[in-house]
C-alpha cells in the first residue's frame, strides 16, 4: 500500500532554514522530519513512499540518492582504488518514489499529480512537516469500517494562549485564570489520511487546495470520515516548533519514536 507524503511547500514561517531546504527536509534530532514521518510508516510495515516534491526538489532527491551515506557507517578503502563498503546494518525496506510536482503546486493538485503512481487502489497521505504516534493499522481498519472515499486524522489542537474568566459582565474584573491546555481546542484536519481513487475525481487542477474545494465537496457527499485521536501529534511551523521536537528526541521523550 503506498504513502503519499506533501513535500513540496515553502515553509515561509522558517525562512531561516527553508530558504536552504524545503521544509520536510528540516532536522529535527539530527534527521528530517520526512524520514521521521516514514519510519513511523515503515514501522507499522508501510515501506512504499510516494514523495510529491516542489520547492528545492533536487534537496529530497540528493538526500536519499545519498541515503546510505546519510544513514550508515562507511568504510573508505584507498587501497582498493577508493572502493566504499557501507555497514547495512542501518539501512531501511523502503522504495522511494519522489515526484517533482510543481513549484507553484498547492496540495490538491500535488495529489492529482501522482494519480497515476496510486492506480486503483487505497493509500496513505499525509503531510511532511507533522508527527505523531498513530497506529496506521487502526487508522487503516478504521478508514475500511466507514466506507468512504477520505478518513482524516483529527487531534485535539491545542490552545495556544492562557484562558480568561471575565464572567458574564462588563465589569472588567477577571474571575479566574488557567494556563492553556490541550483539551482546550478543538478537532482538527491533522494529516495522516486513508484515501480512496474516488477522491482525486474531486480536484480539478494544481491551483486547488484540498482543503478547500476537495475536502468541503466531500463533506457535502457524506465521504469524508474522522479519525478521532487524542494521542500524540504534532506539527513543525516554527523553529520553537522544531526545538521542542528536538527537546523530546534528545530526552528520550517521543512518543513518535517506536524504532
Amino acid at each position: 500500500m503506498k504513502v503519499v507524503i506533501l513535500a513540496g511547500g515553502f515553509g515561509t514561517r522558517m525562512s531561516e532554514e527553508s530558504h536552504l531546504r524545503p521544509k520536510p527536509m528540516i532536522e529535527i534530532g539530527g534527521k528530517p522530519i520526512l524520514w521521521h514521518v516514514m519510519k513511523e510508516y515503515s514501522t507499522c510495515g508501510f515501506n512504499d513512499f510516494i514523495i510529491c516534491a516542489g520547492y528545492k526538489q533536487e534537496v529530497i532527491k540528493e538526500y536519499f540518492a545519498n541515503y546510505y551515506l546519510h544513514n550508515c557507517d562507511v568504510t573508505f578503502d584507498f587501497t582498493n582504488g577508493g572502493k566504499m563498503e557501507f555497514d547495512m546494518q542501518n539501512t531501511v525496506p523502503w522504495r522511494v518514489t519522489v515526484v517533482d510536482t510543481g513549484y507553484n503546486t498547492m496540495t490538491g493538485g500535488r495529489i492529482r499529480r501522482i494519480r497515476h503512481l496510486v492506480g486503483d487502489e487505497t493509500f496513505f497521505m499525509t503531510y511532511g512537516d507533522g508527527v505523531c504516534d498513530v497506529d496506521m493499522n487502526d487508522l487503516l481498519k478504521f478508514h475500511k469500517q466507514q466506507g468512504k472515499l477520505c478518513t482524516v486524522t483529527a487531534p485535539l489542537a491545542g490552545q495556544r494562549f492562557g484562558v480568561f474568566d471575565m464572567g458574564g459582565d462588563d465589569s472588567g474584573i477577571v474571575r479566574d485564570f488557567r494556563e492553556k491546555a490541550d483539551q482546550d481546542g478543538a478537532r482538527i484536519n491533522g494529516g495522516y489520511m486513508v484515501m480512496e481513487p474516488g477522491v482525486f475525481d474531486y480536484i480539478e487542477g494544481d491551483d486547488t487546495f484540498f482543503e478547500k474545494e476537495p475536502m468541503h465537496d466531500l463533506v457535502r457527499d457524506g465521504q469524508l470520515a474522522a479519525y478521532r485521536y487524542d494521542g500524540f501529534w504534532r506539527c513543525m511551523d516554527t523553529a520553537r516548533e522544531r526545538d521542542e521536537l528536538t527537546m523530546l528526541i534528545e530526552t528520550g521523550k517521543a512518543p513518535w519514536i517506536k524504532w
